[in-house]
């Protein structure tokens, strides 16, 4: 509008500015072009309202101390230590990205073949064998079957779908299931208990599902059940069997893992079940 010659109170006018504004937006633009039309001028904008020595205060008491007889700290009681409002103190560890209510666990293998364990069980996933299936395997114990001591009601608009706390336990299970690496099928069995003798049982199955002439490297954890004597007499008798075990406290490598954890989060935590069957 400018370059077409019309005046700074029109141009204000049409854009609901003062005439000043456009006056100084004009006299920006003559300055410094279009390439820092977009720049805050130093000295303009909203100031900080956290003084920079409050921000270092919190930000080294949350990652260096903690507060008298509490584990961790929560806006409060940093609030109240330092001396600003909780909202601060939320905006300070927002934008560090700092979660001092959160923890997160983890647990090392002491396992002194883990390199060579893990080496063998990635190898399988990525380069299987030719004529051969390979099969994650293990056991989800203690299956409850539960149901509600009274009827669920439904999801509507502004709730989400009730269920009682309490419950009804018809029994509990042990899952047996053993995950094809490439088709994602699942072997599966429930027995009453986790034994050898189940053990022995579920190979029986796997034996009798899988076709005869495919080799089978099964992937197991280092459960004794797994080890055990009649399991390996047994195992001497059907050579297409070939155990390749993870690493201890290593169970993030069995893909079965994951699958139980889809099983539970979708099929059973809540699920209403009358009996095991």
């Amino acid at each position: 509008m400018a370059s077409e010659g019309v005046a700074n109170t029109a141009i204000a006018q049409a854009l609901s500015v003062s005439p000043g504004s456009v006056a100084n937006w004009r006299v920006r633009f003559a300055e410094d072009g279009m390439a820092r039309l977009g720049e805050v001028r130093k000295g303009r904008g909203r100031k900080p309202s956290i003084p920079q020595e409050k921000i270092d205060e919190i930000v080294d008491l949350t990652q260096n101390y903690r507060p008298k007889g509490e584990t961790h700290w929560s806006c409060r009681t940093m609030a109240e230590v330092v001396g600003v409002s909780k909202d601060t103190v939320q905006r300070v560890w927002s934008a560090r990205g700092l979660k001092p209510h959160r923890v997160e666990t983890f647990k090392l293998s002491n396992d002194p073949r883990f390199e060579d364990k893990l080496v063998d069980v990635v190898g399988l996933y990525l380069n299987p064998p030719e004529r051969a299936i390979v099969l994650c395997a293990d056991e989800k114990s203690s299956v409850q079957a539960l149901d509600r001591t009274q009827a669920s009601l439904p999801m509507i608009k502004g709730r989400g779908e009730t269920m009682t706390h309490d419950y009804k336990r018809h029994g509990t299970t042990t899952l047996f299931a053993a995950l094809d690496v490439l088709t994602g099928t699942v072997i599966g069995q429930c027995l009453p208990r986790h034994r050898h003798q189940e053990f022995l049982r579920f190979l029986r199955t796997i034996d009798r599902e899988v076709p005869k002439d495919l080799e089978i490297h099964l992937i197991l954890d280092n459960y004794a059940t797994h080890k055990h004597e009649k399991v390996r007499a047994w195992l001497d008798k059907h050579p297409r069997f070939h155990l390749h075990f993870t690493p201890t406290s290593s169970s993030w490598l069995n893909l079965v893992e994951r699958w139980f954890r889809e099983l539970t989060d979708k099929a059973l935590r809540r699920g209403v079940f009358h009996s095991v069957r």
